[in-house]
């Protein structure tokens, strides 16, 4: 049992010139979306409040409103945090780092100097297995298998599964200043949280990262994004209602194709170009999507496309 392999090289290449040469006017929609910074600021602001509030709760509340506000608030932080790992909301790449150092507070766990430096790997090389930290190990595959068990296990701990996975790329350093600079500062807020708020508080923090990452409807967004469920398609875009409270992370295979143009304006893409994103197979529930997941035996971690990295094409938008 392996990874599905693909001698053809990554498709957002080319349908990226096709796009451009029948709708040049796509590039109108390359840009910075400053609002994102608003939004970022936001979201810490209503976890930050939301713990200090719940320090005292009991602890069946403290994980109903860390499944519900905490779970949405934090993977909205992971995708405008992704915004500015593509430096899509300010000019200055520092003020872009630096915002999303402030959005990876709440999540307890410092993840964005690594995410930066391999989500942009990730562009270039899909489906490289020794670059592309978004394939899952291969004895992590072999390990869940196909039981549903497995999979709800895999969904539970899998924030801890992901950042395990940059060991095996040893070809990409990211082990830097920034890298330190990220440890510090979710170090310091998590330290300040517990001393100056509460354990409680610290607790509801790190469940809402768990949930918005793991099971839980949102954590279906992972599997929706590049597990083959209609083959040799290989990107998946989510076009549902959950989109307006995630920043239309759901439109994949258009963030893939144009890395350069922000969640605000990906909407518009699919609009200029519908005729090539219409014909492509799209997932309208990440629920259902979760339980397809769970019972389809099928559907595993092996369920995604693996290319000789002699077959990619590495250039792209994604720096």
């Amino acid at each position: 049992m392996g990874f599905l392999h693909s001698d053809s090289g990554d498709p957002h290449v080319q349908r990226r010139r096709d796009i451009l040469r029948d709708h040049p006017d796509v590039k109108e929609l390359f840009g910075r979306e400053p609002k994102t910074a608003f939004y970022i600021l936001l979201l810490v602001a209503v976890q930050i409040t939301a713990a200090v509030l719940l320090n005292e709760a009991s602890w069946w509340a403290i994980v109903l409103v860390a499944y519900t506000i905490g779970a949405f608030s934090t993977h909205a932080l992971f995708t405008l945090k992704h915004e500015c790992a593509h430096n899509l909301v300010l000019k200055s790449k520092k003020l872009n780092y630096l915002l999303g150092l402030i959005g990876n507070l709440p999540s307890c766990m410092p993840t964005f100097a690594g995410f930066t430096t391999f989500h942009l790997k990730h562009h270039a090389h899909q489906g490289e297995y020794e670059m592309d930290a978004d394939l899952p190990h291969k004895w992590e595959a072999k390990l869940i298998e196909n039981t549903p068990f497995g999979k709800i296990l895999w969904l539970l701990l899998h924030p801890l599964v992901v950042s395990l996975r940059p060991l095996r790329l040893n070809r990409i350093p990211y082990i830097d200043a920034r890298f330190y600079l990220n440890i510090l500062f979710v170090v310091a807020f998590d330290m300040a949280i517990i001393y100056w708020v509460g354990s409680p508080a610290f607790i509801y923090l790190l469940i809402s990262t768990f949930f918005a990452l793991g099971l839980h409807p949102l954590g279906a967004r992972w599997i929706q994004e590049h597990y083959v469920v209609a083959p040799p398609q290989e990107t998946y875009s989510y076009y549902g209602p959950l989109n307006a409270l995630t920043f239309n992370i759901g439109y994949h295979n258009e963030h893939h194709d144009f890395p350069g143009i922000p969640w605000s304006r990906l909407p518009k893409l699919k609009e200029k170009a519908s005729e090539y994103y219409d014909t492509l197979y799209y997932h309208t529930s990440w629920t259902k999507l979760l339980f397809l997941f769970l019972t389809r035996s099928d559907l595993t971690l092996f369920s995604r496309i693996e290319r000789d990295p002699k077959r990619s094409k590495h250039k792209s938008q994604a720096a």
